[in-house]
């Protein structure tokens, strides 16, 4: 007979994820990284893993609004200890996760409004999120609620395309438009923005003019394949500074052959090492929420995409659980 699903826990620190070498990974429920709920330690956490299973807001292909909860699929592999950090994020701060933000998928409007909503609440139980998307709409009300805590952040923004076009089709909240709203509304610090690993077609070489105008630099996936991702890392933190930081991750910053089950795939994307190196490298950054986006599971090929997502959100997590036991002088 197995063992009953039970989280690890001690009498002082955190609780932590259900122990994989007494009840299988495949068993229970798939939370991410097998860790608690968030109700299961008293509704109070220190980083919310929080899904929004949203994607009205694509261009293309649909499908982002199963990506949360494949990523929790594929978190199940995780394991407590982050060598790369030399961290154990999940005893170094209580990390849970809160569930999904149900947003209407029939009116954008609302929904971006349902986001920053909830967003306004994680925060203000003091905990700082970690969401799974969902597509990158959801960015810009995540954006919003950050900024009433912190005022305007630092942003770098991993993707393959810009996404700060004006509008598609009329709309103004889409999943190519969050970071051109956020701009205008003025929840982003302009001296400290910064596009990494954007490549292949655009629509004309005013869309670079007006990214350029807003404030943001580019590291394109040529740029990390020639320069290096420690260099890069190094770029990004000096650009960065001490400021409040968020950081916006779209899955098809990747190169399909590593990241297949996205919306909009382009050529020529950095490695998920590549990726996962550049996140490491900015450990050292006042990261104060993040997000993990546009993972569309329908086309993914043996949970290659959502496996790098996962492992993705692992890294940003164990950033921000060093990060809150530092500052409460327990690292």
């Amino acid at each position: 007979m197995l063992p009953t699903l039970s989280l690890m826990t001690s009498s002082t620190g955190p609780v932590g994820p259900v122990d994989s070498s007494r009840v299988p990974r495949y068993a229970g429920p798939a939370t991410f990284a097998r860790l608690p709920r968030l109700d299961e330690v008293g509704g109070r956490a220190d980083v919310a893993v929080v899904g929004v299973p949203f994607d009205t807001g694509v261009s293309y292909r649909p499908g982002a609004r199963f990506g949360g909860n494949a990523i929790r699929e594929a978190s199940r592999l995780l394991r407590p200890y982050n060598p790369a950090q030399d961290a154990s994020p999940f005893a170094l701060a209580q990390v849970a996760d809160a569930g999904d933000i149900a947003a209407n998928p029939f009116n954008i409007n609302e929904a971006v409004e349902t986001v920053e909503a909830a967003a306004d609440d994680l925060l203000a139980s003091g905990a700082r999120m970690m969401t799974l998307g969902g597509d990158h709409t959801i960015a810009l009300p995540l954006l919003r609620s950050v900024a009433k805590k912190h005022g305007p952040v630092a942003l770098l923004h991993f993707d393959a395309h810009l996404d700060t076009w004006d509008t598609y089709f009329g709309a103004e909240y889409t999943h190519g438009t969050p970071f051109r709203r956020a701009v205008e509304e003025g929840i982003l610090d302009t001296s400290a923005l910064s596009h990494v690993g954007t490549r292949g077609p655009l629509y004309g070489k005013k869309d670079l003019d007006d990214d350029e105008k807003m404030g943001f630099g580019i590291v394109t996936s040529a740029d990390v394949m020639r320069r290096g991702v420690d260099e890069v890392a190094d770029q990004l933190r000096q650009r960065i500074g001490d400021r409040p930081l968020y950081i916006s991750i779209d899955i098809d910053v990747l190169d399909p052959a590593h990241a297949p089950g996205t919306g909009t795939p382009e050529a020529g994307g950095l490695t998920s090492r590549e990726l996962l190196e550049i996140v490491r490298g900015l450990s050292s950054c006042n990261l104060v929420s993040a997000d993990v986006v546009e993972v569309a599971p329908a086309y993914d090929h043996a949970e290659i995409t959502c496996v790098a997502a996962s492992h993705t959100a692992y890294e940003l997590t164990t950033i921000m659980s060093r990060q809150i036991a530092a500052g409460r002088g327990g690292e």
